[in-house]
């Protein structure tokens, strides 16, 4: 398998580094949510609005994101997403009452939206077939980089007295300036300057520094394989038209089956879950890290297995994953076994880092033409953050009012549900070329 070029791996760690903000953004509010609660005594419910509010954001951010990626650049809207997170992290951290802070909040769940559009978008369109699921996997790999520290960084800081949950806020903003200072190394996607902005030199430009050695006669027919299969697709049909069902359908359903799964729920309040078994405080955070560990090593591996093995295959091996693990959690609370659910949530964790959470960003930035490909990766960011704001808002008033098996119990049958899906419905997309997979997907 080749190895992609230096300068390749580059662009895509700079692009991917924006999920590392996302993934530290996500969680960080994990080590903090508790005291916020009892510094502006928040009702269940108040509380839940309060910790769901940056996902609300992410709602909107992944809703309009499409937008400026696609009019103003996959590389404006990257350097843009690293002010908002810079801004919205000094704002949480300085926040004096719960109205400012959700504001905040909200503002950094916008970047994180934007992000989950533009960051896989910009990594697929600058990679060849065969190297594209471990580049753009890194952004993913970046989100659970970026959980781990959040994990750590919470567990560090926790000692620092009543005022520890701002620090624990306030650390993202050193990343975030110096990923936005990043963002400036980085050229546009050949793709988006041949099919949206129309410049075909600068996009050759792009296209022979992807591929140095590659002759002038090769890379003008790249240019006009290209914007040949961009004009057809824009032609033949618009995005919401019968002829791409298909791509729709398994954009959705793949970012469905992922909240669906309880993830975000589970790393949003895993010190809450661990309390519940018994653990105190101070060990349910440092069982915490150990969840960002776990999640961190698997990443590799599902980095390492997506271009060998394939995308489909993955999400077989994560859905009996997510069975099997989320099933005996939900024994061990029904049975009191406490003392098994710490392994279990582990390999939960596993379960999704190799399956949907390595398959997911890769898929959906796959499967749709160079003309709607902000749209359709627009469309399965909106899916999955809709579904976690909704979870992530309700979890706390789920665990209180049915018992915690009875929760874990809904996520393991979702999870069956999905193993039906990805046996039926999910294609392969392993080392084939954008235009291969829009030819079988896109047909009426």
């Amino acid at each position: 398998m080749k190895t992609p070029s230096s300068r390749l791996f580059l662009w895509s760690i700079v692009s991917a580094l924006s999920g590392f903000l996302f993934g530290f953004d996500t969680v960080v509010i994990s080590g903090a949510e508790k005291t916020i609660q009892a510094l502006w005594g928040l009702s269940p419910e108040m509380h839940g609005i309060a910790m769901g509010a940056a996902l609300w954001g992410t709602v909107l951010g992944s809703f309009v994101g499409s937008w400026p990626t696609d009019r103003f650049g996959r590389k404006g809207t990257l350097l843009c997403i690293g002010v908002l997170f810079l801004v919205g992290s000094l704002w949480s951290a300085f926040a004096n009452e719960v109205y400012g802070f959700m504001l905040a909040r909200f503002l950094g769940g916008i970047a994180i939206g934007v992000s989950t559009v533009a960051a896989p978008l910009y990594i697929s369109e600058i990679s060849p077939p065969e190297s594209r699921g471990r580049l753009a996997g890194m952004f993913q790999f970046n989100i659970v980089f970026g959980i781990l520290v959040a994990f750590v960084s919470n567990s560090l800081l926790s000692g620092l007295g009543d005022n520890a949950w701002r620090w624990m806020l306030g650390a993202m903003a050193v990343p975030s300036l110096l990923y936005t200072f990043a963002c400036f190394i980085i050229p546009e996607s050949p793709r988006w300057l041949l099919s949206r902005k129309g410049d075909r030199a600068r996009g050759i430009a792009v296209l022979k520094l992807i591929a140095p050695n590659a002759s002038t006669a090769e890379l003008e027919e790249t240019a006009n394989t290209m914007t040949t299969a961009s004009h057809e697709a824009n032609s033949v049909q618009g995005f919401w038209s019968r002829g791409m069902k298909t791509p729709i359908l398994i954009a959705f359903l793949v970012a469905f089956f992922n909240q669906l799964s309880g993830i975000n729920a589970i790393l949003y309040f895993a010190p809450r879950i661990f309390e519940l078994t018994g653990l105190g405080q101070k060990a349910a955070l440092l069982q915490s890290v150990g969840i960002g560990v776990t999640n961190l090593v698997f990443t590799f591996v599902g980095l390492w297995l997506i271009d060998r093995l394939g995308r489909r295959t993955l999400l077989y091996i994560g859905s009996f994953g997510y069975i099997a693990s989320l099933g005996l959690c939900a024994w061990a609370f029904f049975t009191e076994h406490f003392v098994i659910v710490p392994m279990c949530i582990f390999a939960f964790i596993a379960a999704h880092a190799i399956g949907q959470g390595a398959v997911i960003w890769v898929l959906i930035s796959e499967i749709f033409a160079d003309r709607f490909r902000a749209k359709g990766q627009s469309l399965g960011s909106f899916t999955h953050w809709i579904f976690a704001a909704l979870l992530t808002t309700f979890f706390p008033k789920m665990v209180t009012a049915f018992p915690p098996g009875f929760v874990f119990l809904f996520f393991c049958f979702m999870m069956v549900l999905q193993l039906v899906w990805v046996k039926f419905m999910v294609p392969e997309t392993k080392g084939r070329s954008f235009e291969e997979i829009q030819h079988d997907l896109s047909v009426s």
